[in-house]
């Protein structure tokens, strides 16, 4: 259920919304004259480099000659 507030009274209180906003992650619509205008929600959590390493762990398979060039035949996207 989505929270929504006007403007004034959002700028009245800015600070405590966005508290309630990281405690309970609920975004809360700003309306402007009864319409809504904006959204206040928190980030989604961005992964790591890391995180995306380890995600590729073991699914890469290894080219046995790096220097020669490749053929058709070594591409398994390919066959």
């Amino acid at each position: 259920m989505t929270v929504e507030i006007s403007k004034s009274r959002f700028k009245a209180r800015a600070l405590e919304y966005f508290r309630e906003v990281e405690r309970t992650g609920q975004p809360i619509t700003i309306t402007d004259h009864g319409r809504p205008t904006l959204e206040i929600r928190p980030l989604e959590k961005k992964t790591g480099a890391r995180d995306a390493l380890e995600r590729l762990r073991g699914s890469v398979k290894s080219y046995e000659r790096p220097f020669e060039p490749v053929d058709d035949a070594d591409w398994d996207a390919l066959n």
